[in-house]
């Protein structure tokens, strides 16, 4: 794996590196910006991601509803997978350990953007109210939580539950997303080491001509023109910060309901 140094602008005694470990220097173009005071020693590095899973598909087979008093239905999601195997270890772990999920390959389930619910089974049910709308993202991802971005191994819908509890479909959303996916949690001993950091986008292609992801960890900031997953390495003790946000070829921060996102997880080395 190749690093591509970043310079920082010096804003205390210490000069603190930024590092990019480019896969391919020639397609991975990352444009830091800096924004603050680093955390010493905490680096960033982009890893080299195979796509080992081409034919993985994930659809929809059925969702139905059943009341819940008077105000709520729950709601029964079941998927079909193909090419693709849940509770499996995925075998091309990376070399430096991260946090890998014991019960294996599963689906990251993500309502509203919020934080993902893993499904080592087909199907997932959630409590939702009346007259709601929402969006639901679902993706295959490897046993250690990142994900395959195959073209057919992942969903987006919009939908609603009307005031009688029942499913609605809505029209496929077309605007650009971006979706938080890790760090997710708490990260302790061996797993602190390299913290995965991924995130999913849809409807939107990311180059140095088009759309673009900023990203803020703790206090270090760079800019993403190629949709690759990244280790943050030697982050201190405490909470830690990230925030992604799409914006598009200008610069200009895209409008939607889940644009940017912030999310804190506790790194206990």
């Amino acid at each position: 794996m190749m690093k591509l140094n970043l310079r920082h602008t010096l804003l205390t005694a210490t000069a603190v590196m930024l590092q990019l470990a480019v896969a391919n220097s020639q397609t991975h173009h990352n444009h830091q910006e800096h924004s603050g005071k680093d955390h010493k020693g905490l680096s960033i590095e982009a890893l080299k991601e195979s796509n080992e899973f081409p034919n993985a598909k994930l659809s929809m087979s059925n969702i139905t509803t059943e009341p819940l008093g008077t105000d709520s239905v729950k709601v029964t999601f079941n998927f079909d997978v193909k090419n693709y195997e849940l509770t499996k270890q995925t075998e091309n772990m990376p070399e430096e350990h991260c946090a890998n999920s014991a019960e294996g390959q599963h689906i990251h389930f993500i309502l509203d953007n919020k934080p993902y619910q893993a499904l080592y089974k087909p199907t997932n049910t959630v409590k939702l109210a009346k007259n709601s709308e929402h969006y639901l993202l679902n993706f295959l991802s490897r046993s250690y939580h990142l994900s395959v971005k195959s073209p057919e191994a992942s969903v987006l819908i919009k939908f609603k539950i009307d005031e009688n509890g029942k499913f609605v479909s809505l029209p496929t959303p077309k605007e650009p997303m971006l979706f938080y996916s890790r760090p997710k949690g708490d990260y302790k001993g061996q797993d602190a080491k390299n913290v995965l950091l991924d995130f999913f986008v849809y409807n939107a292609k990311l180059s140095a001509k088009d759309y673009k992801v900023k990203v803020n960890v703790a206090d270090t900031s760079f800019t993403v023109d190629n949709w690759t997953p990244y280790f943050i390495k030697g982050a201190p003790a405490g909470n830690l910060k990230i925030r992604i946000e799409l914006v598009d070829k200008n610069g200009k921060t895209v409008s939607n309901a889940f644009n940017p996102t912030e999310r804190t997880v506790s790194i206990q080395p």
